[in-house]
């Protein structure tokens, strides 16, 4: 009685206005300048180098070293990175990969010689690390897509003055962080300290963390390049030390030979929008081949709610409030669309350099076509592996240009292999190898492993920016993409509502095991879905299991950024699963 939700409400009722509205919070506008990551202080760093006159590629990069600061469970230098960058006076989408290959001293013969016997590398086992490519892709992208104001030692400032002066841990980091200590207690030596409390846990929520490790590491690399800083000298021969004496084969040589590549990003059309992703060996092919199922399955021809009136030029809704919920019938449909993609992608992504991929085979609409025909007979999805923590972030900067970075050390921690002095965790993202000799995805030496992590970008048809946007979470990425992508231009909602939106993950896909996984096969869905939505689900035939709280981060964490490109405004949301915002100038 008398309370604000109630007056509230009787003004609405006075008004004659419903408020159907059902996200958490409200989307973010600006004109000038947007970041949207998984981490407040983070944004801040992309927002200052903004601020000095940066572009979105400069201050993607600057998030991304700030996340290494206050999320290294999850992300940092001693991993891999993707990059889309959109040009606005190019009107185009440029693409660079920056994937470690194996070591050249890694082969089938090396593991069995090792005693591994089973059909995978254990997966913190050192014979796991590849080279890392974040640092070099970090350069790569601020050298070819920066503004010129800003240089690599500019844009680390913010991240290195957090490790040094230290920052809050958030609630979730400090779960995933605490969650993930115990691989690096087990991987030990003296590195590992810079990770870990003295009890050899992680920090909890609201306690101060420094890091001077990796705040040398930063400077190192602002001072003298990735070639000089990381991949050679002293930062280079801690890595090797620390993975060979723990019966790991990375080699200096390996290092030195790492170069980013700049590829062309793979699209494909989807309610009327062009979606962009990385090219194989990432797993971004799964969402293009999925959409185009579901535009071969015909159920959804075009978004069937109309533009607001007074709304702007943009197919994305920009704040109009809005319910939806995903139907039994779309969520099968999704669901189904996704388990077939992974065969598919599980059967043929490999590494180009190695393996020719069949892109126009597999994307082309006769094969979408053919592969769900009749999508209602169909069994539910075989297993797919929980997700693994990695980080994305979005940019888009007051000129219209937009950055979706994402980097990752694969699993927690990656190894948990800490180099001394160094300040960071080795991935170790060899695990993704299939020990089967025949299998595209086999491991070899310096060769590149299918990889979960994948940044996404959509324009329209005349190639202006429609949003950057991202989800991580190891196998949940290509679920994650199309199931935002449908938030967005089939339910309607706006970028923060389509992030609230309650999710579905296909559980246990595994790339070293391949399409015949025969892991426990069940569905997990994340509280807040529509009951008779869940019920249809299980009336199909699938297992089911509902998941919330903390356990909602298997569905992963998502960042968008849209922008309207006859107004220039933006429109950004943040996922609530994580202690992200989105920060606006």
């Amino acid at each position: 009685m008398g309370t604000y939700s109630t007056l509230v409400q009787q003004q609405a009722a006075s008004a004659n206005v419903s408020i159907p509205y059902m996200s958490r919070r409200s989307p973010v506008y600006s004109t000038k300048g947007m970041v949207a990551c998984s981490q407040p202080l983070a944004a801040q760093a992309g927002l200052r180098v903004l601020q000095a006159g940066g572009n979105a590629a400069d201050a993607a990069v600057a998030v991304a070293a700030a996340l290494s600061v206050t999320e290294p469970c999850c992300t940092g230098i001693g991993g891999d990175a993707f990059a889309l960058f959109y040009s606005a006076e190019q009107r185009k989408v440029h693409c660079l990969q920056g994937n470690g290959a194996a070591p050249a001293g890694l082969s089938l013969e090396a593991v069995r010689a090792a005693g591994i016997t089973g059909s995978e590398l254990p997966p913190r086992h050192a014979l796991t690390v590849s080279v890392p490519g974040a640092a070099a892709l970090w350069e790569e992208a601020v050298q070819r897509w920066g503004s010129g104001s800003s240089n690599l030692a500019d844009v680390l400032a913010p991240a290195i003055e957090l490790a040094e002066g230290g920052f809050p841990v958030g609630p979730v980091a400090s779960f995933e962080w605490q969650r993930g200590a115990e691989c690096i207690r087990q991987a030990g030596g003296p590195g590992a300290r810079a990770l870990t409390t003295e009890e050899g846990s992680g920090p909890k929520p609201g306690q101060v963390w420094r890091n001077a490790d990796l705040a040398a590491t930063f400077r190192r690399l602002a001072e003298h390049g990735a070639a000089k800083g990381f991949y050679s000298g002293s930062v280079a021969e801690a890595v090797v030390a620390a993975v060979q004496s723990r019966g790991g084969v990375l080699s200096l040589d390996d290092l030195a030979a790492h170069r980013t590549a700049a590829v062309e990003p793979i699209s494909t059309q989807y309610k009327g929008q062009v979606v962009w992703e990385v090219p194989p060996p990432t797993a971004g092919i799964v969402t293009l081949m999925a959409l185009n199922i579901l535009e071969a399955h015909g159920k959804q021809q075009q978004p069937a709610h109309p533009q607001p009136a007074g709304s702007s030029s943009s197919p994305v809704n920009f704040g109009e409030p809005k319910a939806a919920q995903w139907t039994a019938e779309q969520l099968h449909l999704s669901i189904e669309a996704c388990r077939l993609a992974f065969a598919d992608a599980l059967t043929w992504v490999a590494d180009p350099c190695v393996h020719e991929q069949p892109l126009q085979q597999l994307m082309c609409a006769e094969r979408a076509a053919q592969r769900y025909q009749q999508p209602a007979g169909l069994s539910p999805a075989p297993p797919c592996q929980q997700a693994s923590p990695r980080h994305t972030r979005v940019v888009v900067d007051g000129e219209g240009n937009a950055a979706s970075f994402i980097q990752s050390t694969y699993m927690g921690f990656g190894t948990g292999i800490v180099p001394e002095g160094c300040g960071f965790s080795l991935q170790n993202r060899c695990h993704g190898f299939n020990l089967d000799p025949g299998h595209p995805n086999s491991l070899a030496p310096r060769k590149r492993p299918y990889h979960t992590i994948m940044p996404g970008m959509v324009t329209d048809q005349q190639g202006q920016l429609v949003a950057a946007f991202g989800c991580m979470g190891g196998f949940m990425q290509p679920q994650g993409h199309l199931q935002l992508l449908f938030n967005l231009f089939e339910l309607g909602l706006d970028p923060q509502a389509a992030l609230d939106m309650p999710r579905f993950c296909i559980d246990r896909i595994d790339s070293s095991v391949g399409p015949a996984s025969v892991c426990e096969s069940h569905l997990l869905l994340e509280e807040g879905l529509d009951g008779s939505a869940v019920q249809g689900l299980q009336d199909r035939g699938h297992s089911v299991q509902l998941r919330g709280g903390f356990g909602r981060l298997v569905f992963g964490k998502g960042q968008i950024i849209a922008r309207d490109a006859g107004s220039g405004v933006l429109c950004g949301g943040s996922d609530p699963r994580g202690d992200g915002c989105v920060l606006a100038l």
